[in-house]
């Protein structure tokens, strides 16, 4: 699965690039350690070496004589992992330490400094040697020096430093990973910025970005900004054609209807219904374009607009009432008076005036309007007594490219312009059974819109 999130991406590449420094920081460190820690041994080494050269001789028989010997007392205890050895062709003289053994002679030594090797020693140890040949007396022979240390303890001191080493790097990592996290935080805020104008300019196609943002995303802002440019240039184009044609076929249904008029006056009343029938018909087309219009126009609001339903309601119901299907009904109002929807009045005066219109034309004795009211949005709720909603006909009847006016039992007309302008002011309507066993039509926006 692809990592979606730049924060995260961020964050996982730094503690990864991280890691892997601090990763190669402890190879390095603990090579230089090693280092360090041999050359602090040889030289050591070399010291005691030194020693034995102060008191290096050669016997009558050609064997080699060490007068002096270095004081370390692990030169005397056997298989102590400190061994000394100076050494001739005839014979080889011995620290206590190597008790039987003998430390390994090279093919040739220098004799003008000291060499350090890594070579195998007695009882199965690796050993730390440093070796020169020296010659005591000028014209005598050569005498091979060799003082050497067992590699375990060198191990063991490579291990320990490697293992707080790691210990004081895994902190580092832990400490840098948090940097790093602020870090990618501060850097990643002016988009938290930008993702909040952009939710503003997807309310409001008038809106801009605003120009006061670091200079690495100008480029993106100017982008953005006409795009915009040309959408709003787009949208006005195109809701500004749609009610010029649906002005501009009014005229022409003023003259249907009155040929209409005129031929029922001659007594061709088939002709003159058929007609009415066609003029009806788009009649309420133009009617719902002209809506959709209205709805693409209330998308240029901004979310700080509110209106209060419960005025609008009783607004409604006054002018329901006079109707031949409001004046047998009762409407029960329940919204209270201080109640506010996050919506222009424009547009929730038109989304209940249809809404209580259609409740009016199929309810039996009663409709209802209240509030409803969620964690996460508030909104208004219109049931009626009436012949309700076929199950499972809710959700078909709102389906994108659905025709509302479908849905149920007739009481999908005014619902496709309904849909229309809950949606462009960031609303949602949903179809379904009421208590009294009629149709409920819930309209509500989120809480947070403004």
């Amino acid at each position: 699965m692809k990592a979606r999130s730049l924060h995260l991406r961020l964050m996982g590449g730094a503690m990864v690039a991280i890691f892997a420094a601090l990763a190669l920081a402890w190879l390095a460190m603990t090579w230089l350690f090693e280092r360090h820690i041999e050359r602090r041994e040889a030289a050591e080494l070399r010291r005691s070496a030194l020693v034995l050269v102060e008191g290096l001789g050669i016997k009558p028989d050609g064997g080699p004589r060490a007068d002096r010997h270095p004081t370390d007392p692990r030169f005397e205890g056997p298989a102590s992992g400190l061994y000394w050895q100076v050494s001739t062709p005839q014979d080889a003289v011995r620290s206590r330490s190597l008790w039987d053994q003998t430390l390994s002679s090279p093919k040739s030594a220098p004799a003008e400094t000291w060499r350090t090797r890594v070579g195998p020693g007695p009882y199965g140890d690796r050993l730390l040697l440093v070796e020169r040949s020296v010659r005591p007396d000028r014209s005598g022979a050569a005498v091979l020096v060799q003082v050497a240390a067992d590699e375990k303890d060198l191990a063991a001191a490579r291990r320990e430093f490697g293992r707080d080493l790691a210990l004081f790097l895994g902190g580092l990592w832990a400490v840098l990973s948090l940097a790093a996290l602020v870090q990618v935080r501060l850097g990643l805020r002016p988009l938290s910025r930008l993702r909040e104008e952009l939710r503003r300019l997807r309310r409001n196609p008038s809106a801009r970005l605003s120009l006061e943002h670091p200079r690495e995303i100008e480029p993106l802002i100017g982008a953005i900004n006409a795009l915009a440019q040309a959408r709003e240039g787009d949208l006005e184009r195109a809701r500004r054609r749609a009610s010029d044609l649906a002005h501009s076929l009014k005229t022409p249904l003023a003259a249907l209807a009155a040929q209409s008029r005129r031929a029922r006056a001659d007594g061709a009343s088939d002709a003159a219904d058929g007609l009415d029938r066609a003029i009806a018909a788009v009649g309420a087309a133009l009617e719902t374009e002209l809506a959709r219009a209205r709805a693409a126009a209330m998308r240029e609001t901004t979310g700080e607009a509110e209106a209060a339903p419960a005025a609008i309601a009783e607004r409604l119901i006054g002018v329901v009432e006079r109707t031949d299907d409001g004046a047998k009904l009762i409407f029960d109002q329940a919204i209270p008076e201080d109640f506010r929807l996050p919506a222009p009045e424009e547009a929730v005066t038109e989304i209940l005036g249809a809404l209580i219109e259609n409740a009016a034309r199929f309810a039996r004795r009663l409709v209802r309007i209240s509030v409803v009211e969620s964690a996460e949005a508030v909104g208004v709720a219109i049931d009626d007594d009436g012949p309700g909603i076929e199950d499972g006909r809710a959700e078909a009847a709102l389906l994108r490219g659905g025709r509302l006016d479908e849905a149920g039992a007739g009481h999908g007309l005014g619902l496709a312009i309904v849909r229309d302008l809950t949606e462009a002011t960031e609303g949602e309507i949903n179809l379904g059974r009421s208590p009294m066993q009629g149709l409920r039509v819930v309209v509500s926006w989120p809480r947070d819109r403004a």
